[in-house]
Protein backbone atom coordinates (compact mmCIF):
# COMPACT_ATOMS: atom_id res chain seq x y z
CA UNK A 1 0.00 0.00 0.00
CA UNK A 2 1.41 3.65 -0.71
CA UNK A 3 0.03 6.04 2.04
CA UNK A 4 0.80 9.14 -0.84
CA UNK A 5 1.37 12.43 1.33
CA UNK A 6 2.22 10.50 4.10
CA UNK A 7 3.46 13.48 6.35
CA UNK A 8 4.82 13.34 9.84
CA UNK A 9 3.48 8.70 9.45
CA UNK A 10 0.49 8.94 11.93
CA UNK A 11 -1.65 7.12 8.91
CA UNK A 12 1.73 4.85 7.95
CA UNK A 13 2.11 3.69 11.13
CA UNK A 14 -1.50 2.67 11.96
CA UNK A 15 -1.46 0.70 8.55
CA UNK A 16 1.34 -1.14 9.37
CA UNK A 17 -0.29 -1.43 12.97
CA UNK A 18 -3.47 -2.96 10.81
CA UNK A 19 -0.63 -5.17 9.20
CA UNK A 20 -0.56 -3.62 5.75
CA UNK A 21 2.48 -3.54 3.88
CA UNK A 22 3.13 -0.24 3.28
CA UNK A 23 5.34 2.67 2.15
CA UNK A 24 4.82 6.77 3.30
CA UNK A 25 5.58 8.79 0.96
CA UNK A 26 6.17 12.73 1.18
CA UNK A 27 8.46 15.39 -0.55
CA UNK A 28 9.05 17.34 3.20
CA UNK A 29 12.39 15.93 4.31
CA UNK A 30 11.33 16.88 8.03
CA UNK A 31 8.47 15.01 8.11
CA UNK A 32 9.68 12.33 6.81
CA UNK A 33 12.67 12.47 9.53
CA UNK A 34 9.97 12.46 12.30
CA UNK A 35 8.60 9.81 10.84
CA UNK A 36 11.42 7.57 10.85
CA UNK A 37 11.85 8.71 14.27
CA UNK A 38 8.70 7.80 15.38
CA UNK A 39 9.02 4.06 13.59
CA UNK A 40 12.79 3.90 12.25
CA UNK A 41 11.20 0.43 10.64
CA UNK A 42 8.49 2.21 8.18
CA UNK A 43 9.43 2.61 4.83
CA UNK A 44 9.46 5.94 3.75
CA UNK A 45 10.34 8.03 -0.02
CA UNK A 46 10.99 11.38 -0.46
CA UNK A 47 9.12 12.50 -3.73
CA UNK A 48 6.76 14.58 -4.96
CA UNK A 49 3.25 13.19 -5.34
CA UNK A 50 3.30 15.02 -8.81
CA UNK A 51 6.62 12.62 -10.35
CA UNK A 52 6.27 9.65 -8.48
CA UNK A 53 9.89 7.56 -8.86
CA UNK A 54 7.58 3.85 -7.97
CA UNK A 55 7.60 1.31 -10.31
CA UNK A 56 3.89 0.24 -12.52
CA UNK A 57 1.80 -2.38 -10.94
CA UNK A 58 3.52 -2.30 -7.49
CA UNK A 59 0.66 -1.29 -5.16
CA UNK A 60 -2.79 -2.84 -4.54
CA UNK A 61 -4.01 0.08 -2.74
CA UNK A 62 -3.45 3.68 -2.43
CA UNK A 63 -4.39 5.96 0.62
CA UNK A 64 -4.37 9.83 -0.10
CA UNK A 65 -6.05 11.71 3.09
CA UNK A 66 -5.89 14.95 2.63
CA UNK A 67 -2.68 14.88 0.16
CA UNK A 68 -4.26 15.77 -3.23
CA UNK A 69 -5.75 18.48 -1.58
CA UNK A 70 -2.79 20.82 -2.39
CA UNK A 71 -2.30 20.01 -5.90
CA UNK A 72 -3.96 22.33 -8.98
CA UNK A 73 -6.90 20.03 -10.84
CA UNK A 74 -4.98 19.58 -13.33
CA UNK A 75 -2.21 18.08 -11.39
CA UNK A 76 -4.71 15.98 -9.74
CA UNK A 77 -5.99 14.76 -13.19
CA UNK A 78 -2.17 14.32 -13.82
CA UNK A 79 -1.82 12.36 -10.79
CA UNK A 80 -4.59 9.78 -10.98
CA UNK A 81 -3.53 8.67 -14.50
CA UNK A 82 -0.27 8.37 -12.30
CA UNK A 83 -1.48 6.32 -9.59
CA UNK A 84 -3.73 4.66 -12.28
CA UNK A 85 -0.38 2.97 -13.70
CA UNK A 86 0.91 2.10 -10.08
CA UNK A 87 -1.88 -0.23 -8.91
CA UNK A 88 -2.74 -3.70 -9.98
CA UNK A 89 -5.65 -4.61 -11.72
CA UNK A 90 -8.54 -4.49 -8.55
CA UNK A 91 -6.35 -2.21 -7.17
CA UNK A 92 -8.18 0.63 -5.09
CA UNK A 93 -7.69 4.15 -4.44
CA UNK A 94 -8.74 5.94 -1.34
CA UNK A 95 -8.75 9.78 -1.48
CA UNK A 96 -10.11 13.00 -0.03
CA UNK A 97 -10.53 15.97 -0.97
CA UNK A 98 -12.39 19.04 -0.18
CA UNK A 99 -15.76 19.73 -0.94
CA UNK A 100 -16.72 23.52 -2.77
CA UNK A 101 -16.24 25.75 -5.55
CA UNK A 102 -13.21 28.20 -5.18
CA UNK A 103 -9.77 26.77 -5.36
CA UNK A 104 -7.08 28.95 -3.86
CA UNK A 105 -4.52 30.17 -0.70
CA UNK A 106 -6.47 28.91 2.33
CA UNK A 107 -7.02 31.62 4.62
CA UNK A 108 -8.84 29.54 7.47
CA UNK A 109 -6.75 28.56 10.84
CA UNK A 110 -6.67 24.73 9.63
CA UNK A 111 -3.99 24.89 6.98
CA UNK A 112 -3.48 28.80 6.53
CA UNK A 113 -1.38 30.16 3.56
CA UNK A 114 -1.53 26.83 1.34
CA UNK A 115 -2.53 26.25 -1.97
CA UNK A 116 -6.55 23.89 -1.59
CA UNK A 117 -8.19 22.82 -4.67
CA UNK A 118 -11.66 22.43 -3.84
CA UNK A 119 -14.14 20.07 -5.73
CA UNK A 120 -17.73 19.38 -6.65
CA UNK A 121 -18.77 15.79 -6.59
CA UNK A 122 -19.98 16.29 -10.16
CA UNK A 123 -16.36 17.38 -11.52
CA UNK A 124 -14.24 15.22 -9.60
CA UNK A 125 -16.37 12.05 -11.07
CA UNK A 126 -15.47 12.90 -14.37
CA UNK A 127 -11.47 13.96 -13.57
CA UNK A 128 -11.35 10.38 -11.84
CA UNK A 129 -13.18 8.19 -14.54
CA UNK A 130 -10.89 10.29 -17.15
CA UNK A 131 -8.16 8.76 -15.13
CA UNK A 132 -9.44 5.50 -16.07
CA UNK A 133 -10.72 4.56 -12.15
CA UNK A 134 -14.04 2.97 -11.31
CA UNK A 135 -15.64 4.46 -8.31
CA UNK A 136 -17.01 2.54 -5.77
CA UNK A 137 -18.35 5.08 -3.64
CA UNK A 138 -17.97 8.95 -3.44
CA UNK A 139 -19.15 10.50 -0.22
CA UNK A 140 -19.64 14.37 0.66
CA UNK A 141 -18.99 14.23 4.32
CA UNK A 142 -18.75 16.82 7.46
CA UNK A 143 -15.95 15.62 9.65
CA UNK A 144 -15.08 16.45 12.97
CA UNK A 145 -11.16 16.05 12.64
CA UNK A 146 -11.19 19.08 9.89
CA UNK A 147 -13.27 21.61 8.87
CA UNK A 148 -15.98 22.16 5.93
CA UNK A 149 -16.95 19.65 3.55
CA UNK A 150 -15.18 16.80 2.19
CA UNK A 151 -15.26 14.06 -0.48
CA UNK A 152 -14.11 10.86 0.83
CA UNK A 153 -13.77 8.58 -2.59
CA UNK A 154 -13.12 5.00 -2.61
CA UNK A 155 -12.26 4.09 -6.22
CA UNK A 156 -10.78 0.51 -8.35
CA UNK A 157 -8.70 -0.40 -11.14
CA UNK A 158 -10.26 -2.47 -13.63
CA UNK A 159 -9.52 -6.05 -13.37
CA UNK A 160 -8.87 -6.02 -17.31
Amino acid sequence: MLDLGCGAGQDSRALKRARYEVIGLDFTRPLLQYARRQSPRLRLVQADVRYLPLRAGHFNMVWAAASLIHLSKSSVRESLRELYRLVTPGGVIAATFIHGRRSGISQDNWIPDRFISRWLKSELTVAVSEAGWTIDQLTAVSNRERQGRWLNLIARRTLS
